[in-house]
């Protein structure tokens, strides 16, 4: 059975692993002004657009992800043909409107397929799941990652499946955001009535930065910390404390809203890679995706990994 995987470009993971696994992505496209780009996870096109508009009127984007039929044309034109199965990891509903979008179009297309493929001489069955992550950026990564890791290891469409949909509940995403005014400012712009996010973009100042914590589609401070490279040490350090007590897959993801040699500078970066490679936890790393760098900022730090819900120390 061909299995396909799709997953939108909030998603964090590195364009060889996305080459290699010939993973699909679903756009979400950003406009700044007259500047617009549909991110397709190109990771020097995604930092040239950071430079030329991102840095000077981020504040003021527009990210618009794809719509129902955009969704539907994809998979009519293209994956109903080329998969016989295809498993679709969106970004939470509670953040980003492509779930509900890929969902609803997800209807449509099981009721289109037959004549598309019968015309390609194919008279078998097409199915296709949804999977909604429950997670942001980097976290999302290590569902993708696990999904393309039992494809190869030839499992069955039913197990992956059950094994996505229990992992989704135990999905942990760990964000550093640089500057908090400009993360309020993408708050009250996209109308997001979180309020521990807003209070987590209070007080900038004396240099506080909160630890931001994702889980089950919740967003929530678990810590606040001074100075954004000991936020970032202190991300790293307890993140090396999980590999040590052990995740539920071997796979940690980093994604950072700019150049990656600057999130490789970061004081415990080296640590964790080693704590990483004793453990025999694979290290994805990837430049943010662009909506999510538009709505959380250049420089902000993200992690991502399967395991329990630990407390942050």
């Amino acid at each position: 059975m061909r299995i396909g995987i799709v997953v939108d470009s909030a998603c964090d993971v590195p364009t060889d692993f996305i080459e290699r696994e010939n993973v699909t992505i679903l756009p979400v496209t950003v406009q700044i002004g007259q500047a617009v780009l549909a991110d397709h996870r190109d990771e020097e096109a995604t930092l040239n657009f950071l430079h030329d508009h991102v840095a000077k009127h981020g504040i003021d984007a527009e990210t618009t992800p794809f719509t129902v039929q955009q969704v539907h044309d994809l998979f009519i034109s293209q994956l109903v043909l080329d998969y016989d199965y295809v498993f679709c990891i969106t970004t939470t509903r509670t953040r980003s409107g492509i779930h509900d979008n890929a969902q609803q179009a997800s209807y449509t297309i099981l009721n289109d397929y037959k004549s598309v493929r019968q015309a390609a001489g194919n008279n078998t069955p097409f199915s296709l799941r949804v999977i909604d992550s429950q997670n942001v950026f980097a976290a999302v990564g290590v569902l993708a990652i696990e999904a393309a890791r039992l494809r190869d290891a030839g499992e069955a469409p039913p197990k992956i499946r059950a094994r996505l949909e229990s992992l989704a509940q135990n999905l942990q995403g760990y964000m550093v955001p640089p500057d908090l005014n400009y993360l309020r400012a993408r708050i009250r712009k996209r109308g997001d009535r979180s309020v521990s996010l807003l209070s987590a973009a209070l007080g900038t100042a004396l240099d506080i930065k909160p630890i931001l914590h994702c889980n089950k589609g919740e967003t929530g401070p678990v810590a606040k910390v001074k100075g954004f490279d000991t936020a970032a040490e202190k991300l790293f350090a307890f993140a090396a404390q999980r590999v040590r007590a052990g995740l539920m897959t071997p796979t940690l993801c980093l994604s950072y809203g700019g150049e990656l040699e600057k999130m490789r500078a970061l004081p415990g970066y080296e640590a964790l890679r080693e704590v990483c490679a004793d453990a025999n936890v694979e290290v994805f790393e990837s430049v943010m995706g662009l909506s999510g760098l538009v709505n959380v900022g250049i420089g902000a730090l993200v992690i991502g990994f399967a395991g329990d819900g630990a407390k942050f120390t």
